[in-house]
């Protein structure tokens, strides 16, 4: 006999199927990529970094707490996207920072660049480089103090804390004396988390195999900055490993709110981030240009999206003829 019970079809929008990733899921993998960079801070800068990485985490959580709750909206705390947020933000600080300034960068950060423009998600330019930005511009002589490397050993460290020049500064001046091996593994001055390229790329090599970013940005982010230097009669491998290039290909520009959702835009917007990073460092006054230029490409995520995109399977195509 026939079995005539009508089958019973459920009815939803796409997608129809979830690989179980989450946001809290793929915040920690973000986190974990980023102890290599974050021990190696440590290492080289001693308990003044593990102090800011700390106070910048800490009170970046508090801030997104403390919104949420005056906003009366569901607590996202535990998304750890507050935390990101926060050791991203350290990284991008001088060591010898005083610690009130990392507070207010990072209370920055959540509660005017994220929570005012609706949390995770909303915000359409990347928390951590938008805060740095507003502190380079509020305490520029603060942020631009560099400390070298394993200056709390020394007997003297309150004069050699301030007694270094970044690796973009001697390119500025004509005057590279820091060897290629030391930019790669970070005994150079800087920020917390931008001076280890070795850290850096062993955390970009567990994102990609984790799948949580894909290579196209950073491939184009960073080889445009490399194809310039070359042009520019300059030598593109100081270039890569000096500044924020790395930390900024790896992992701020690939932020998946604010970058382009599609591989051609991707590719478009690790090119433009490149060519402003290469352009500020040239012709600027200013030796570092990492942080514009991904600032800059987030507010024109949108537009390079709408140029993009791909049209949807079975519409119709305007074709230019009759």
């Amino acid at each position: 006999m026939e079995n005539n019970t009508p089958t019973m079809l459920s009815v939803s929008s796409s997608p129809h199927r979830h690989s179980g990733e989450n946001t809290p899921y793929i915040m920690q993998d973000v986190l974990i990529a980023l102890v290599p960079a974050a021990i190696m801070s440590v290492v080289y800068f001693g308990w003044r970094s593990a102090m800011l990485i700390g106070l910048c985490t800490g009170t970046c959580v508090l801030t997104e707490y403390v919104c949420r709750r005056i906003m009366k909206r569901r607590q996202t705390i535990s998304d750890f996207s507050a935390a990101v947020t926060g050791v991203l933000l350290a990284f991008n600080l001088p060591p010898t920072l005083n610690p009130v300034f990392a507070v207010l960068g990072s209370i920055f950060a959540i509660a005017v660049v994220k929570q005012m423009f609706g949390g995770i998600g909303m915000n359409f330019v990347n928390p951590a480089l938008a805060a740095r930005i507003f502190l380079l511009i509020s305490f520029p002589s603060h942020m631009s103090k560099w400390s070298l490397p394993f200056f709390y050993l020394s007997d003297n460290a309150t004069t050699d804390v301030v007694s270094t020049a970044t690796p973009l500064a001697q390119i500025a001046s004509d005057n590279m004396t820091t060897p290629m091996i030391d930019l790669f593994i970070g005994l150079h001055g800087g920020c917390l988390g931008e001076t280890c390229a070795l850290a850096l790329l062993l955390g970009g090599m567990y994102l990609l195999l984790r799948k949580v970013i894909t290579p196209h940005i950073p491939i184009a982010f960073i080889g445009t900055v490399a194809v310039i230097a070359l042009i520019a009669g300059q030598n593109p491998i100081t270039h890569v490993l000096s500044g924020g290039v790395m930390l900024g290909a790896i992992f701020m520009a690939t932020d998946y709110t604010t970058c382009p959702v599609n591989k051609t835009g991707r590719v478009i917007y690790g090119i433009g981030c490149g060519i402003i990073t290469m352009t500020i460092r040239l012709f600027g006054s200013l030796p570092e240009g990492v942080s514009y230029s991904i600032v800059l490409m987030n507010i024109l995520t949108p537009h390079i999206e709408a140029l993009t995109q791909s049209s949807p399977f079975g519409s119709e195509v305007k074709s230019s003829g009759k």
